[in-house]
């Protein structure tokens, strides 16, 4: 089954959705805003390389399943109402 997208187009897309941080705006937001750090790293990435103190993990296989109100897997922190910024 071929793609009716390339990966190109779905990453263009997504661009256009999404606003991208440097690291200092992005501390910015969590120290001004109260934004929400969530490393979308694979756990080995975690342990290889360390984490932000005080940032969430959720892995990105299964993000959209955290943050679904209908999934059996939802995080409520997802559902408050604060900038989550994804690294």
């Amino acid at each position: 089954m071929a793609l009716k997208k390339s990966v190109q187009q779905m990453i263009d897309e997504a661009r256009l959705e999404i606003d991208n941080h440097s690291p200092a705006e992005a501390k910015r937001r969590v120290e001004q805003e109260g934004a929400m750090l969530v490393d979308i790293r694979d756990i080995r990435e975690l342990q290889r390389d360390g984490v932000i103190p005080g940032a969430m993990h959720s892995p990105r296989g299964m993000l959209e399943f955290w943050i679904d109100p209908d999934s059996p897997y939802f995080k409520p922190v997802f559902a408050e109402d604060i900038e989550f910024v994804l690294y």
